[in-house]
């Protein structure tokens, strides 16, 4: 039987985006979820070398906290996958991608998005890999 939130994902995008993100980065929320930047607590997957923060790249599922937004999320731990990043980064095809700011969806644990719609484009690598945030999103580049 499957679980609640199954086909939240896809698989992994043959493309590793560039991981510009390290702990203690600010993010933009690009959802109607009610925060409007959260900071970067953890990386969900990641694993480094020892005492290296962290970082995280477009298409990567991150632990944030809520620095602005409404008063009844702000303060709390959230899960967010990035959708943008600064940092540009090379396709399989050559061409390289970067975009105008920093910019996560808040989701569950299971890769659910709390919003209904994801305001600006979001990266084609984090549409791919989650497939429910791919769905809301107004523009996929």
């Amino acid at each position: 039987m499957a679980k609640k939130g199954a086909g939240a994902t896809r698989g992994i995008s043959p493309v590793r985006p560039t991981r510009a993100l390290p702990i203690g980065a600010y993010l933009k929320v690009a959802d109607n979820s009610g925060a409007k930047v959260i900071k970067i607590i953890g990386v969900v997957g990641y694993k480094g070398t020892r005492r290296r923060l962290a970082s995280a790249g477009v298409g990567d599922m991150v632990v944030a906290t809520v620095k602005k937004g409404r008063p009844d999320i702000r303060h709390q731990v959230v899960r967010a996958v990035i959708v943008r990043q600064r940092k540009e980064y090379r396709r399989l095809d050559g061409m390289r991608v970067k975009f105008e700011d920093n910019a996560a969806a808040i989701v569950t644990p299971e890769g659910v998005p709390r919003g209904t719609e994801i305001r600006g484009a979001i990266a084609r690598e984090a549409a791919e890999r989650w497939v429910r945030l791919g769905s809301i999103a107004s523009i996929v580049l």
